[in-house]
């Protein structure tokens, strides 16, 4: 995925002009990108392609292995999962962070929702997020 993001970063703004271009580009990531901007799409573009530390993050923990151990996470945690989501989808990939790495999280499922919430349902996302951290 690096490579189709850095290769389209040049032509973010050509690619974020159409409703068509918006929508390709946010498959993965957004359910409905309708209500997305132009500017933001060619934004996530870019910031996408720039993202150079996301390669050698996930070799090193291919490489290394990765686990979470929850008996050392101390503070609140809500997971919001998408039930729309086409990269970690729905339930298949929840089903390893529920049972084994957060199984005293707060889980909240998002009907039709992406891999971004904050994008596709940004108020929802928000007051779940204060939800969470408000006394």
């Amino acid at each position: 995925m690096q490579e189709v993001v850095t290769a389209a970063a040049p032509h973010a703004d050509a690619i974020a002009a159409s409703p068509e271009g918006r929508r390709q580009a946010t498959a993965f990531i957004i359910a409905d990108a309708e209500h997305i901007p132009a500017d933001l799409v060619a934004h996530l573009i870019r910031g996408a392609a720039g993202c150079t530390g996301a390669l050698p993050l996930i070799e090193y923990a291919l490489r290394e292995g990765w686990s979470l151990d929850a008996a050392k996470v101390t503070c609140p945690v809500r997971v919001v999962w998408g039930t729309g989501d086409r990269i970690l989808r729905w339930p298949g990939s929840a089903a390893r962070f529920r049972k084994d790495w957060l199984p005293h999280a707060d889980w909240v499922e998002l009907d039709g929702v992406g891999h971004c919430p904050q994008l596709d349902v940004p108020l929802e996302t928000a007051q779940l997020i204060l939800g969470l951290t408000s006394p």
